[in-house]
Parts: structure tokens; C-alpha cells; sequence
């Protein structure tokens, strides 16, 4: 189990600073060597426990998407004290999680994830309420496949993507941004176990192949405030994690008490049936990941 934490996180105002003018700020060290040893193993774990599972989806999926509903793990690191003290400068005192997703590159693998502004798949428009918070569980370095930033290109409005559905393009259909990107402007990303990152939703970024012999494990935790608005799906959902949703944007959601309980599972169908709408806008194929056709 996580400690609580003993000593603030908080951003300096240089920090905070070079966040808004970056479009990301790292490293950022949260948990200590020892718990994010823990974090993985719990994590491993579970793979290995519900890997062959009779659960409704792949447990990949759920995973993937969304695994703060139906993975109490997921939902307590996005929901831990130090994780929100950083959080908390950019977003203000009213946080919500809109989605965790643990991302793992295999050893010795070819998988990528291209060049692409998230919030050109989360129907919210170009929202400056919203961050991610992506934290190392294994090390992200350059040779493990760490994520590239382009600084500044949070600047930039949502610029046209493609989907190329490539089978080793780890994003849900392959997308990737419809210019170029020369390697002289990307910054790499690396991070040590318990280190985290934030970056803003038009923040161009992706991340490179693994040519290590150990997996590149990271949870990604997408913060709103309430000021956030799906403008796509009919309905969306946040948990809230400090402070007060004072708009009712979204539909509020708690964490789950146990994995893969009946009744997560059954509002994890939900949440990702209603955000499919906005998750698999203007695809040419199917996107089996959130449910979309």
C-alpha cells in the first residue's frame, strides 16, 4: 500500500512557470524507489492473476482504458495526496480524474505510440482545463521507448491527424499528427521508477520503440477541473479527487473497492459505451478498444 505523504509536492512558481510556457514540466519525483518497486509488483501481479480471467473484455482493455473504474490500484495512485499537490498548480484546488490507463511496452519490442495531441480524441475541444500526470514505473528512457515533447506545440491549435491503425502503433487506431516532426525538436522524457511528468492535452508528444530487456511500465492520469465540457459524447464521467465540482459537467463516479467487481464492471460498460461517442469520433474503422464501430 502507498504511505501517505509527509512532505509537500508543491510546484514552485518557476516550475509552474515553465509548465504553462513548455507545455510539460519533468522530472517530478512522487513516490520513493521502494513504493514504485511496489506499485509494479502489485501490478505484475495482477496481470498474472487475471490474465486468464472470464472477465467481459480483454484484460488489456481494461487496462488500457479507463482502469481507475474496475482497478483499485489505478485509482488510488490518481487519487494519492502527493500526485494531487502537484496537480493542484496547474489545474487550481478542484480536481477530477477523467481517466487512468496504464501503458506497457514489452521488452525488445517494436511497439511505438506516434506523434499526436490528446485532446483530439477526447470531444472536450482545446481546453486548457486538463493535464496528465504520466508516472514511471519501470525506467522511461531513451532506450526503453520514453515519451518525446515537443516544447511550445501546446501553443498550437488541434492540428490534422491520421489514423493508420498500424499494428505496432500502441494508440487506439494508430494515430498520429499529419506534419512533421524532425527529431531535433523532440525532448526526451526520462524518467526513474516514482518519477511523473505532466503535459497539456495539444502538447505533440509520443514515444519511440523499446530496445531494452526490461518493460516500460507507466500509468497515465488525464486531471480536469470542472470547467471541462464533453462537447462529443451525450454523457462523461470524472471522479472527483479534491475540492468541489461546482458545474456538473460530468457525471460523478467513485472509486472501486475491490478488482473487477460486478458492479464496476457493469459502470466501466457504461462509461465506455457513452464515451465511445466522443473516443471514436470520425473514425474510418472499427476502434475496439473504447467500443466504437
Amino acid at each position: 500500500m502507498l504511505q501517505t505523504a509527509q512532505s509537500s509536492h508543491a510546484l514552485t512558481a518557476d516550475q509552474t512557470a515553465q509548465y504553462w510556457e513548455y507545455g510539460y514540466l519533468f522530472p517530478l519525483t512522487v513516490f520513493s524507489d521502494a513504493e514504485a518497486a511496489e506499485i509494479r509488483a502489485e501490478f505484475e501481479q495482477l496481470e498474472r492473476d487475471w490474465l486468464s480471467a472470464n472477465l467481459p473484455l480483454p484484460l488489456n482493455t481494461y487496462k488500457r482504458v479507463n482502469a481507475h473504474l474496475v482497478i483499485p490500484l489505478a485509482a488510488q495512485i490518481a487519487l494519492d495526496k502527493r500526485v494531487l499537490d502537484v496537480v493542484e498548480h496547474i489545474l487550481g484546488p478542484d480536481i477530477m480524474v477523467w481517466s487512468a490507463e496504464f501503458f506497457v511496452k514489452e521488452a525488445n519490442t517494436e511497439h511505438t505510440v506516434g506523434m499526436h495531441q490528446d485532446l483530439t480524441y477526447w470531444g472536450m475541444g482545446e481546453t486548457p482545463d486538463q493535464v496528465t500526470a504520466w508516472i514511471a514505473l519501470s525506467p522511461a528512457t531513451v532506450a526503453s521507448g520514453c515519451m518525446d515533447f515537443v516544447q511550445g506545440s501546446h501553443k498550437n491549435p488541434i492540428l490534422p491527424h491520421t489514423d493508420t491503425y498500424s499494428d505496432t502503433n500502441l494508440l487506439s487506431r494508430g494515430q498520429e499528427i499529419a506534419v512533421e516532426v524532425a527529431e531535433e525538436e523532440k525532448t526526451h522524457i526520462e524518467l526513474a521508477p516514482g518519477q511523473m511528468s505532466l503535459h497539456h492535452g495539444l502538447t505533440i508528444h509520443g514515444s519511440g520503440p523499446n530496445r531494452s530487456d526490461d518493460r516500460r511500465i507507466g500509468l497515465a492520469i488525464r486531471y480536469l477541473n470542472p470547467n471541462a465540457r464533453q462537447l462529443v459524447a451525450d454523457r462523461d464521467y470524472a471522479m472527483l479527487a479534491r475540492g468541489r465540482d461546482g458545474q456538473s459537467n460530468f457525471v460523478a463516479v467513485d472509486p472501486p473497492q475491490e478488482l473487477f467487481s460486478e458492479q464496476s464492471l457493469a459502470l466501466y460498460e457504461q462509461v465506455r459505451r457513452d464515451q465511445s461517442k466522443a473516443l471514436a469520433d470520425g473514425a474510418k474503422n472499427a476502434v475496439p478498444l473504447y467500443g466504437g464501430t
